[in-house]
């Protein structure tokens, strides 16, 4: 390896201002929640796509391994960072052009660094009626990053490398790939027809390192007539098998009105709605029972909480509202459907209630309007706050890094089938290690389809406390291996298991090492990502 040749040749390319050395690099990037670091050797930042080919061909010729970012916002699976040391850092977070949109059929082609907000301030500017594919991972994520990571949200395309119809990348050696019906067709029949024509590669560049994507195109879905959630609550744990049963009754029958559906556990809803009490802390370090079940009281917060979104025309809404109901029955209780104007009036009544009740509905009602904004594709930060609820210091005024501002988070998101015993095994699987290892059990439960949840558990850790990042490191480590033992595993994993993850594989790990050898020989471009 050459680095300072490599160093060289970068900066007379990007200019000097682009290039950043070991320390500045590390400053910029080397902060993350679950407290990893790496040895960073360098990075750069690109701000103009067509001179990504030049850079391999710079790393290739120095034997110098990069790393390339969205915007390097991948809270709770190793932020910024690369999976080993010795990487030099592509940001790509300047790359945010909207190279093309076309309006009547809702198609969007954009570069990496297009985030979240910046399409939606598009797409008002214009007033068009689509839909951002949110997360809750906030406006500031690139919608890039989120698809090549097979992300989910909760609006109707709710998967969101299922709504990517073509993409195009630079190779590890520089050269281009432009996707077969793309070169064969045209462009535009490449951004109408995911899946072209002859082998379908555009999937290999996802949760890989097999290229750099630098542009993507995405379908959105149309903002409907009518847009509703659903939320509802399931006073008794013991009717958790029942909810699922019915959960999945409703997305088979309700296909295309029925948006994802979420399940979300006493403690998960508590830790959105009222701040942690560090002063009630048992011997072990939790939350005793006796104080779960005073706050939950005080926050009207029940033993399960769901919530879903419908979509269609007035009358097909109504229709699912009833279905909804009967198929509720005995199970669900309180059950509301609020439009987002519906929530945004309770906010502003709440405010003329004095007192203690008067704020906390408050702050319930306008976290339910916002994130009523969320089911009609309009990006905030509602469900970010999760992130800092072990976090001593005060939430910053204006965009939320959870990374930067000293968050300590772990995400652990199994697939689980929608079976009511599977579901429930797993919800006492993953109660019984979070609790060994002293941590609250987060639970959420969200529809990937009629079939399977995709669970996703926060592991939430004070940054400050010695040795709280092993504790949920090894944490993480029990529920993969003790999940995996049951039939459940992740869809998508963090930095510090990938190497894991490698040596769990043998014909398939065998199968992408002969891709990566032939496209990446001397292993430069994301070396040990999934691979």
């Amino acid at each position: 390896m050459d680095l300072e040749a490599a160093l060289t040749e970068w900066a007379a390319l990007l200019g000097q201002s682009s290039v950043l050395p070991s320390v500045e690099a590390a400053a910029a990037y080397g902060s993350d929640t679950g407290a990893a670091s790496r040895t960073l050797l360098a990075a750069l930042r690109i701000r103009d796509a067509a001179v990504l080919p030049e850079v391999m061909r710079i790393a290739n010729r120095n034997r110098v391994c990069v790393y390339p970012i969205s915007t390097g916002n991948n809270w709770g699976y190793g932020s910024a960072l690369p999976v080993r040391d010795g990487c030099v850092i592509l940001d790509l977070s300047a790359l945010q052009k909207i190279l093309d949109f076309d309006a009547e059929f809702g198609v969007v082609t954009l570069e990496p660094g297009v985030t979240q907000k910046m399409l939606a301030d598009f797409l008002d500017a214009r007033a068009e009626p689509y839909m951002v594919p949110v997360t809750g991972a906030g406006p500031h994520c690139s919608l890039v990053g989120n698809a090549l990571e097979r992300g989910y949200g909760i609006t109707p395309h709710a998967d969101h490398f299922g709504a990517v119809t073509d993409l195009q990348a630079v190779l590890p050696d520089g050269s281009v790939y432009r996707s077969a019906l793309h070169e064969v067709g045209g462009a535009e029949l490449a951004r109408l027809f995911k899946w072209g024509i002859g082998p379908y590669c555009n999937g290999l560049f996802t949760q890989s390192g097999f290229g750099i994507v630098t542009r993507m195109s995405i379908v959105l879905a149309r903002r409907p007539e009518c847009v509703k959630a659903c939320v509802f609550a399931i006073d008794d744990d013991a009717l958790l098998e029942r909810a699922v049963a019915a959960v999945r009754n409703l997305l088979v029958k309700l296909p295309g009105t029925l948006g994802a559906v979420n399940l979300m556990n006493q403690h998960r809803v508590l830790s959105m709605a009222a701040p942690f009490p560090y002063s009630d802390l048992g011997a072990n370090a939790l939350i005793p029972a006796s104080r779960i079940a005073q706050m939950a009281k005080q926050y009207r917060v029940a033993a399960w909480t769901g919530f879903a979104s419908l979509y269609g025309t007035r009358e097909v809404v109504a229709a699912a509202q009833k279905e909804i109901r009967r198929g509720l029955s005995g199970i669900g209780q309180r059950i509301l459907f609020l439009a987002p104007q519906h929530a945004a009036t309770l906010s502003g009544l709440a405010q003329w209630i004095p007192g203690d009740l008067g704020r906390r509905l408050q702050e319930r009602t306008q976290m339910l309007s916002r994130s009523l904004e969320l089911v009609e594709g309009r990006p905030n930060e509602t469900a970010l706050a999760l992130a800092y609820w072990r976090n001593r210091a005060t939430p910053p005024d204006g965009p939320k890094n959870p990374a930067h501002d000293g968050c300590g988070l772990l995400w652990y998101a199994p697939l689980v089938p929608m079976r009511p015993s599977s579901v429930r095994a797993y919800v006492d699987m993953v109660c019984q290690v979070t609790q060994r290892h002293a941590m609250e059990p987060l639970i959420t439960l969200t529809s990937v389809n009629d079939r399977l949840f995709d669970s996703t558990i926060p592991l939430l850790f004070d940054k400050h406390q010695p040795q709280a990042a092993n504790v949920a490191r090894d944490c993480y480590a029990e529920l993969l291996h003790t999940g995996r033992s049951h039939g459940w595993f992740p869809y998508r994993v963090g930095i510090e298991s990938m190497a894991l993850l490698n040596d769990l594989q043998s014909n398939s790990k065998a199968f992408t090492h002969r891709l990566r050898s032939s496209l990446d020989p001397h292993a430069l471009l994301s070396p040990g990502r999934y691979a």
